[in-house]
């Protein structure tokens, strides 16, 4: 099977006697409350999701990652993974010693082994991680809202905070073994925040034809105003996979992840976390992870020429469509027929059909999947 990122997979998860001596350990120490976004973040680098990170990134990765886009160890790392705090929350915290993180519920989540304190520029980080500091953009927006102080260290995992979205939840020690149960050696992986269109399930299908197996992984955590909801996300992928896809090919799980719009450098991201879960491939669209026209096109497919030690293998898709004339989901490269043939696949177009209360046409959703989202009322973000 594929290595994990940096070549170990990371698992910082107490259990037994260690867990429970953590858990009376914390009640006594200095805290730190973490939203549901960043108590995804600790849990992601315990299990294994973030490798090779084992905590939150000190000072010199974190200028290695802006200005390079790799870790000061030179292993490719794209967006910087921290944990912010205000500067009397920081003044109270001694390096050297441990911090209790703790969920939105304000129980006990992990320690933090606090190594670093170090103050940075917002606007600098959103230029690079972005490419603008415009605040209308909504990743650019959060890091401009970000606290003064960076707290850096490893971590350990003391429980893993419920949601309900776990019966989908599945760590990279899980998957591998799933996919090797399943005996799959080369495994695609999938990475959406919408619900599926038939365009999706042509690029799945597509490239599944290539490999073992299809690993579809929705990012369940914040997103824009707009975007469908989580529930609904899920729901609409488990009507499409029941109708139309070989359950011996394809599986299904989360990711529990703020959507960061950081275009290309978040398309490098999401493959590094999907080798991790164990793919040896990753579907990269037009415009991946982008939002509005802060990205060109197919600014995410170039920037894989700059990381020829990646590890895990891009599939690029630009575009395609259904043809009235060819009854199927095409491309450019094989379909001759002019645009009056052509029925594109507009995000924009589907999700206003919806709120008209209308289903698209089955040459864009399938009904099955349609009916699943109209079920909810109101589906999206608000």
């Amino acid at each position: 099977m594929i290595l994990p990122h940096g070549g170990k997979l990371i698992e910082r998860v107490l259990a037994g006697e260690a867990r429970a001596e953590a858990l009376v350990r914390a009640k006594s120490l200095p805290s730190v409350a973490l939203d549901f976004d960043a108590t995804s973040e600790v849990e992601n680098i315990a299990t294994g999701v973030f490798s090779p990170l084992e905590g939150f990134l000190g000072e010199r990765d974190f200028r290695s990652v802006l200005g390079e886009m790799r870790l000061s160890s030179d292993v490719p790392w794209t967006i910087p993974i921290v944990l912010d705090v205000d500067k009397p929350t920081a003044g109270r915290l001694k390096i050297g010693s441990e911090v209790a993180l703790l969920n939105p519920a304000g129980s006990p989540a992990a320690l933090l082994h606090l190594e670093e304190k170090y103050a940075f520029d917002r606007g600098k980080t959103a230029r690079s991680v972005f490419g603008t500091a415009d605040p209308a953009h909504p990743g650019v927006a959060k890091v401009l809202a970000m606290k003064d102080v960076l707290l850096a260290g490893p971590l350990d995992l003391i429980a893993a905070t419920p949601t309900p979205f776990d019966r989908w939840k599945l760590s990279p020690r899980e998957t591998r073994v799933l996919f090797q149960a399943k005996g799959w050696r080369t495994v695609v992986g999938f990475q959406t925040r919408n619900t599926p269109h038939i365009g999706h399930e042509y690029v799945q299908k597509a490239a599944l034809t290539y490999v073992d197996g299809l690993f579809i992984n929705p990012v369940i955590g914040r997103k824009k105003k707009g975007d469908y909801k989580d529930e609904v996300i899920l729901a609409s992928y488990e009507e499409l996979i029941r109708g139309y896809y070989v359950p011996e090919r394809t599986t299904m799980a989360v990711l529990m992840m703020e959507m960061r719009y950081a275009g290309p450098r978040e398309a490098i991201h999401h493959a590094v976390i999907r080798k991790n879960f164990g793919c040896t491939h990753i579907i990269i669209g037009r415009d991946h992870a982008g939002v509005g026209s802060y990205y060109p096109p197919f600014a995410a497919h170039a920037i894989f020429d700059a990381f020829p030690d990646l590890g895990i293998q891009p599939l690029f898709f630009r575009s395609f469509y259904y043809c009235r004339k060819c009854l199927a989901v095409v491309n450019e490269k094989i379909c001759p027929h002019p645009a009056a043939d052509q029925i594109q696949f507009s995000g924009t177009k589907i999700r206003d059909l919806l709120v008209q209360g209308e289903y698209p046409p089955a040459e864009l959703v399938r009904p099955e999947v349609a009916k699943a989202i109209m079920d909810f009322g109101n589906p999206f973000n608000e």
